[in-house]
Order: C-alpha cells, then sequence, then structure tokens
C-alpha cells in the first residue's frame, strides 16, 4: 500500500470487501477508525451516534443472524453504526437528518479503515430488530442504521482488482453560470 495518499486516491482506493482474512483488527487502528467518526459533521453538530464494535464470538454470531451471509461471516469485527432520532436535528420542514450524519461518520470510519489497510463493506440490508436484540438496544429513539464489517482483506489484491464502476460526471453534474 501506498504511504502519502491522496484524499482522491484514497477514494478512489476504498471498494467492497467481501472475503477476510481471519487475522483480528489491532485495536490502535479501531480507535484510528473511531476518532475518524468522532471528528464527522454532523447537522448543528448533535452526533447524533452510538458506535458499537463487536468482537466476541457471541456477538458476531448473534450479528450473523441479521444478515446471513457467508462471506460476511467472515470479518473478525463488525461496527454498528447507529442512530438517535430523539438526538438528530430536524429541518424546518421536519426531515430528520440522522440518516444523512450516520452515512458521513460511516464515511469517515471506512476510509480511514482503508488506509490503513483494513477492508470494509457497507451493509444495510439486515435485520434491524435482530440487530436490536444482538446488541441489547432497548430504546425506540435508537436505530441500528449499518452494520460495517471489518477485517484484513482474504485477498491482498483486492484494492486493485476490484473495478469501481460510477456514472460518468456529466450524468451527475449540473453547472449554473
Amino acid at each position: 500500500m501506498k504511504d502519502n495518499m491522496t484524499f482522491l486516491e484514497l477514494v478512489n482506493k476504498r471498494c467492497s470487501v467481501r472475503s477476510f482474512s481471519p487475522t483480528m483488527v489491532e485495536i490502535n487502528k479501531l480507535n484510528k477508525m473511531l476518532f475518524a467518526v468522532q471528528l464527522a459533521p454532523s447537522a448543528v453538530n448533535r452526533q447524533p451516534w452510538k458506535v458499537y464494535v463487536v468482537i466476541n464470538k457471541e456477538t458476531r454470531v448473534a450479528l450473523q443472524a441479521c444478515y446471513d451471509r457467508e462471506w460476511f461471516r467472515t470479518a473478525p469485527v463488525y461496527i454498528v453504526m447507529t442512530g438517535n432520532h430523539d438526538e438528530s436535528w430536524k429541518r424546518a420542514d421536519g426531515k430528520d437528518h440522522c440518516d444523512i450524519d450516520i452515512a458521513i461518520a460511516t464515511e469517515h470510519l471506512i476510509l480511514e479503515a482503508t488506509e490503513l489497510g483494513l477492508g470494509t463493506c457497507w451493509v444495510c440490508n439486515f435485520d434491524v430488530q435482530k440487530c436490536k436484540e444482538a446488541l441489547g438496544i432497548i430504546s425506540k429513539s435508537e436505530e441500528p442504521c449499518v452494520i460495517v464489517p471489518v477485517g484484513y482483506p482474504a485477498d491482498k489484491n483486492v484494492w486493485e482488482k476490484t473495478e469501481t464502476k460510477r456514472k460518468l460526471l456529466t450524468e451527475i453534474t449540473q453547472y449554473f453560470y
């Protein structure tokens, strides 16, 4: 992995990793990822998130029941990002910015993981109720939004091999001069 990547090189490198080595992620790397979450901006600086770092086998197995995929079971660590709708900012028209804030914080986490040589994948299609039960979440206002499996990729060349398909800039951009 190249040292001193530019931001655009880092963003371009990030990809969804769906096969992990059993090697455990070092605590100092997890802490760096959590620090990146702490620095993430949020609407009116409410920071309506909570981060669950799941390492122990019992809770990992419970989370695997939320998203039953073989590749998902290979991750040594899961990070669950939850949002608290009672804490999040609401715009004048009532739009709740919780999901936006969680997405920004999650992207900070994932980009830091990539910089540290760790693989991740956004997982949003999971059984929310089973996830809440696995983590002991009883609050109605706290919602699990994304599970991020984290680990060293089984294929060390995954970043070079994975093509990311993106729309052309002309398809997503409109200038007003």
